[in-house]
């Protein structure tokens, strides 16, 4: 093999939405182990409170860059950087963006109408993420069996547990998050058979 014929690897930027959340939630656990359990609360929690107040409106957009712990983080960010790729390739990042926004809004929403709990994390995002990946392989007129398993033994499992554990997992969150992605999978899937 000749100097010239040398294989050159360069590190590629391949998915740009889904990489630049992951490096803001990376961001936010380096300041929160930095700053603090207030630090975190503060700007990355999101309750019920006030409509007039702005810091709740901010609040439902940045806690899914929170983490509550190590493991916390850990799970969400390699379910995130699996699945989110495949989700950015297909749709784009314009629309991974979006899916990101409107699961965090609505659940969000949701979490305020139903709780009066605190909601950290990006795990209904991934979830939404979950199922889209599995709807990759949609065709007209088929529904993949492997999205049905998907959905049904993750929200089975979501359904059981929010019943019967006490865990300080919002299963809320999880399951509006694969909601969301369903909807968005179909959505997507119809806007390009068109």
């Amino acid at each position: 093999m000749e100097a010239g014929d040398r294989m050159k690897f360069r590190l590629k930027y391949n998915a740009p939405v889904i990489l630049t959340f992951a490096l803001l939630c990376s961001a936010v656990f380096l300041l929160s182990l930095v700053y603090g359990h207030a630090f975190l609360s503060d700007w990355f929690v999101t309750h019920r409170g006030p409509l007039s107040s702005v810091h709740t409106w901010l609040s439902m957009f940045t806690y899914v860059l929170g983490h509550a712990s190590l493991e916390h983080f850990m799970s969400n960010m390699m379910l995130l950087l699996l699945v989110g790729p495949v989700v950015e390739e297909k749709y784009g990042a314009k629309n991974t963006l979006i899916i990101i926004v409107f699961t965090a809004v609505l659940t969000a929403w949701a979490n305020m109408a139903v709780t009066n709990n605190g909601l950290i994390g990006c795990s209904g995002v991934v979830f939404a993420f979950i199922i889209l990946c599995s709807m990759t392989s949609f065709k007209r007129g088929e529904v993949p069996l492997t999205m049905i398993l998907v959905v049904a033994l993750y929200l089975g499992q979501e359904i059981v547990a929010g019943v019967i554990s006490s865990d300080n997992i919002s299963q809320m969150a999880h399951v509006i998050g694969g909601i969301a992605g369903a909807a968005f999978g179909f959505f997507l899937e119809n806007g390009k058979r068109r």
